[in-house]
């Protein structure tokens, strides 16, 4: 029994150091394509890449929130994944608030700098999914961290469609039309993982 019972014990810490390697190499990523968004942003006047930049700066700040509750209790974890729903929130606000400025008078992004921003961007949010998959069902915390990943994979493929109708139409009404959309999904994401996360925190 004891022999059974150090096994497990050296089980759940193995885990709980392959979630903080992870953990690491997302944030790493998703600091690097923040700074690389924002430049992005500010080159191309993209909106669209301007929401993608606040979805990776929410990200980071949420998988230090992730690093830091690894290995604590239900009902922490379960504060911290309604912390990152809030955290989605706010993101989502100010979107909000840059689109109802940028609509009033919209420019059209310059094209080659928003597209390599969005492939730099899509690539590597598909290499953080890739990371977290594995652990997408450990507990309440790795999954709303995956859940926030998948909606930068889907943000990404958005961003680059962006690109190509901006350049098909010569107009700035498709980045903001999907900046709209991004929208919608970072609240989405926000309410469904603040509802999973109130649940978790009822049950513990």
């Amino acid at each position: 029994m004891s022999q059974g019972c150090c096994d497990e014990l050296l089980e759940v810490s193995g885990l709980h150091a392959r979630q903080r390697r992870v953990l690491i190499w997302v944030m790493l990523i998703n600091i690097a394509t923040f700074l690389m968004m924002v430049a992005g942003s500010v080159m191309s006047g993209s909106s669209a890449l301007l929401s993608g930049t606040l979805d990776n700066f929410g990200d980071a700040l949420a998988y230090m929130v992730s690093f830091a509750v690894v290995g604590a209790s239900v009902q922490v974890k379960a504060k911290a994944a309604l912390f990152k729903s809030v955290l989605i929130g706010v993101a989502a606000v100010a979107v909000l608030m840059q689109l109802v400025m940028k609509g009033l008078s919209p420019e059209t992004p310059i094209v080659a700098t928003m597209g390599l921003a969005a492939v730099l961007n899509f690539l590597a949010n598909g290499v953080c999914l890739m990371l977290l998959t594995p652990h997408r069902l450990d507990d309440v915390n790795m999954a709303s961290v995956w859940e926030c990943s998948r909606n930068d994979v889907f943000e990404g493929f958005g961003v680059i469609v962006t690109a190509v109708l901006v350049y098909w139409t010569g107009s700035a009404y498709p980045d903001l039309i999907v900046a709209v959309l991004l929208l919608a999904l970072f609240t989405r994401s926000a309410v469904s993982m603040g509802q999973t996360a109130w649940r978790a925190m009822q049950l513990a």
